[in-house]
C-alpha cells in the first residue's frame, strides 16, 4: 500500500527529519515538500543525501489550497504559523502538526503515542506533542495513572540539544553563543507548560498546581533529558514495576534501572524512562530520555501517522539509535 505523503516545513530540523525518516517507510511516498526560503530549489539541493528517487522532487511554495493529491500531511511549522494554513487544508488529507499550534486544540487529537494510542488510531487530525513534554509525560504517566505521585508541585528539570530552538537565527543560538555555554531559558511561561499541566491533570485526576518547568539548552546537537522531582512514598522499585507493567505492550519505551543518557536515544524513535525514590523524604525522582528531533518531534509524528493510517506502528520506525 501506497500512502502520498507531503512535508510542509521541509527546511526545518524537525522537517528534515521527517524527510529522513520518511524517505525510508516501506508504505508512505514523498510526493510533495513545501517551504518558504527553499521554494523553487530541489531537495538535492537542500539535503545532498536524499535518496535518488527523491533528489528532484522540487520545493514548492506552501499553500495549502494548491496541494497535489495527498493521503497525509506532516506540517513542522514555527508555533503561530499553522493554524489558520492548516485549517484550509481538504478534510480528506490527514494531518500531524509536529509544531504547536493545535495541542488541546477542538477537533484535534492530542497525540501522546506511547501512553493514549487507542484515541490516536482512526483519527484525521493529530497534535503532536512538544519534546519537552514527550520525556516528561513519558515518565511521569505511570506514577500518576498509579497514585505514587502527588500530580501538585512538580518540579522539571530539563535539558536539550540545540536544535531544540529550530533554525530561527536567534543568535543566541550560534556556535558562538553556544559552544561550552548552558543556558537557561523561558523560566515560568514556556510555551510548553500548559499542555504538560493539561495533561498532568487528565493522568492523575488532579490540577497540576504548583507545576515548575525551567529549560536549559545544552551545548550538543541533539538529545533531550528531563530530572523530574514529585512527592510521594512509592520506593524506587516500585515506581520501576510501575513502569515496567503500564509500557509492556508499548514498543518504544525503555524502562531502565540506570539513569538514561541522551546519547541512547540519538537518531531514534526510543524514549527512557527511569526513577529513584526515598520514601522516608516523601521524594521520587522521575528521569526521561528521548531524541529531541526523533521522539521529540518527526519521529513521533510518523508514529501517530502510522496509527492514523491503520499501519503497523513500527513501521519505518525500527532503527537503531546511532551510536557513538
Amino acid at each position: 500500500m501506497s500512502i502520498r505523503v507531503g512535508i510542509v516545513g521541509i527546511s526545518g530540523f524537525g522537517g528534515g527529519e521527517a524527510l529522513r525518516l520518511i524517505a525510508s517507510h516501506p508504505s508512505f511516498e514523498l510526493v510533495y515538500a513545501a517551504g518558504e526560503s527553499s521554494a523553487g530549489s530541489r531537495l538535492v539541493d537542500r539535503f545532498p543525501g536524499v535518496p535518488s528517487k527523491l533528489a528532484g522532487l522540487e520545493i514548492a511554495r506552501w499553500d495549502p489550497e494548491a496541494l497535489p493529491d495527498l493521503d497525509l500531511l506532516f506540517a513542522s511549522l514555527p508555533t503561530g504559523a499553522s493554524a489558520e494554513a492548516l485549517a484550509r487544508v481538504p478534510e480528506g488529507v490527514k494531518i500531524v502538526d509536529i509544531g504547536g499550534d493545535h495541542r488541546y486544540v477542538d477537533g484535534w487529537t492530542y497525540g501522546l503515542a506511547d501512553v493514549w494510542p487507542e484515541r490516536i488510531r482512526g483519527q484525521t487530525r493529530i497534535a503532536n506533542p512538544g519534546c519537552f513534554p514527550v520525556a516528561t509525560l513519558t515518565a511521569l504517566a505511570p506514577l500518576l495513572v498509579g497514585g505514587l505521585i502527588e500530580p501538585g508541585n512538580i518540579v522539571i528539570d530539563a535539558k536539550t540539544g540545540i536544535s531544540g530552538a529550530g533554525r530561527g537565527g536567534d543568535s543566541r543560538f550560534g556556535y558562538a553563543e553556544s559552544n561550552e555555554n548552558l543556558q537557561p531559558y523561558g523560566l515560568l511561561q514556556h510555551v510548553h507548560m500548559p499542555e504538560m499541566a493539561t495533561t498532568i491533570a487528565h493522568l492523575a485526576g488532579g490540577a497540576a498546581e504548583g507545576l515548575v518547568f525551567t529549560p536549559h539548552l545544552v551545548p550538543m546537537t541533539r538529545g533531550l533529558l528531563v530530572t523530574i522531582y514529585g512527592r510521594g512514598t512509592a520506593s524506587t522499585g516500585q515506581c520501576l514495576e510501575a513502569a515496567r507493567a503500564y509500557y509492556a505492550e508499548r514498543p518504544f519505551v525503555r524502562v531502565t534501572e540506570r539513569p538514561p543518557q541522551t546519547k541512547w536515544a540519538s537518531g531514534s524513535n526510543l524514549a527512557f524512562v527511569s526513577y529513584a525514590a526515598d520514601p522516608e523524604r516523601d521524594l521520587v525522582i522521575a528521569m526521561g530520555v528521548v531524541d529531541n528531533l526523533g521522539k521529540g518531534a518527526a519521529g513521533h509524528a510518523v508514529q501517530n501517522a502510522n496509527l492514523i493510517c491503520g499501519l503497523p506502528e513500527t513501521a519505518g520506525l525500527e532503527g537503531a539509535p546511532v551510536w557513538p
